[in-house]
């Protein structure tokens, strides 16, 4: 007995040592499968591996927001509660996409509940990179302002890398570099510019290197002032400093009309004698830019093409 005992448990345990291989080699296959998938993404924090093509996406930045839905990518769940979204983003104001915080403040919970398969975040929104990869996948598509049309191109091309689409936004980038180009080379480099955000009453200046350096850096057109901060918030200046630099073009922002407030726009900020006696002022020099486009979404891929074209059609 004590031998027929023994033979049905070597038996048994055969079968489960049997399994246990099986087990294992299934295993292997799979990490073989989805490393096939994996995709890597570098970013401006690293470098993010994903399992294959995002389905479930968060996303806390509008200018990417703006790239994926002119692209026709599917799959966002999550966006940003905006007051003030732009137009061309109106659709997802509504109850179809579930809102997970603030441009700047996401809601953890809300995220988490999302079950999102990658998570994107950029200037805003890039401090909570750390807490936001410890729920999905997140790359940070901020773009360097010290390059910002390079870098730009750098985060379209990643996005459409990501989503396969390449072949549509090499098409859209080269007919931008080619725009860019152009407008550089129309006598953008005969203008000297000064670019201003007004906000509350009050004004900003911002140089090369800036938030909006592609004016000068990348479209050639020639500061009127030397050593403006490339801080994110510029320069405080008033209309005196305005009227000292006397540049050709002045290129106006208004932060409060990009974001729904009230107040002075930026045309009655500036309707003084000093800024009307510059020369952008009696040349018909003075700019009023898109604030949605170049204050909230200034690095997605149409606002990029609109910027370019502001741009050009200024220095015509």
């Amino acid at each position: 007995m004590r031998t027929r005992h023994r033979g049905r448990w070597l038996a048994a345990l055969m079968v489960g040592l049997l399994g246990l291989v099986a087990a294992c080699g299934g295993d292997s296959e799979a990490d073989t499968a989805e490393s096939e998938n994996s995709i890597a993404v570098e970013h401006a924090q690293g470098t993010t591996t994903l399992d294959g093509t995002p389905e479930r996406i968060v996303v806390f930045d509008l200018g990417v927001l703006q790239t994926l839905d002119t692209l026709g990518v599917e799959g966002v769940v999550g966006v940003p509660e905006v007051a003030n979204l732009p137009e061309d983003l109106s659709e997802y104001g509504s109850d179809d996409y579930t809102k997970v915080g603030s441009l700047k403040e996401p809601d953890y919970e809300q995220v988490n509940a999302l079950e999102p398969d990658l998570i994107i975040v950029a200037a805003r929104s890039a401090p909570a990179y750390g807490e936001l990869s410890e729920i999905a996948p997140t790359v940070d598509l901020s773009v360097d302002t010290t390059d910002f049309l390079a870098s730009a191109t750098e985060r379209i091309e990643t996005l459409g890398s990501l989503f396969g689409k390449e072949d549509a936004v090499r098409d859209r980038l080269d007919e931008l570099a080619a725009k860019a180009e152009e407008v550089k080379n129309s006598g953008a480099a005969d203008k000297t510019g000064l670019v201003i955000l007004t906000t509350g009453g009050k004004i900003s200046a911002y140089g090369p290197g800036s938030r909006f350096g592609i004016i000068y850096d990348d479209l050639g057109v020639q500061p009127a002032v030397d050593d403006l901060s490339a801080d994110t918030h510029g320069d405080a200046i008033s209309s005196e400093f305005i009227a000292e630099a006397n540049p050709d073009l002045l290129f106006v922002i208004d932060r409060d009309s990009a974001i729904g407030e009230s107040g002075e726009s930026a045309k009655q900020v500036l309707d003084n004698a000093l800024v009307n006696g510059t020369t952008a002022a009696k040349e018909d020099g003075i700019v009023y830019l898109d604030p949605s486009t170049w204050y909230l979404t200034s690095n997605g891929l149409p606002s990029l093409e609109s910027m370019i074209t502001s741009v050009g059609d200024s220095v015509a």
